[in-house]
């Protein structure tokens, strides 16, 4: 039996951007970084705007947690 893909009716009402956006408000990357020197751990939104910059990679994993957004790390 074979049935024509139907998409899901959700599909049509979703742009594609929103889409892609799903689920990143959320989410916050910590980088380590190097500035004036000496070593530290930047913070950003998951598009990319700078949110904060920490000492250790602990205490950044801890800011971002405590504004319960979920931390990733990016090496």
């Amino acid at each position: 039996m074979n049935k024509e893909f139907a998409p899901h009716p959700l599909s049509r009402t979703i742009s594609s951007t929103d889409f892609a956006n799903w689920g990143l408000p959320e989410i916050a990357f910590i980088k380590r970084v190097q500035t004036d020197g000496e070593i530290g751990w930047a913070i950003h939104a998951a598009d990319g705007t700078p949110m904060g910059l920490a000492s250790s990679r602990e205490i950044a994993f801890a800011a971002v947690t405590q504004h319960e957004l979920e931390p990733v790390s990016v090496h």
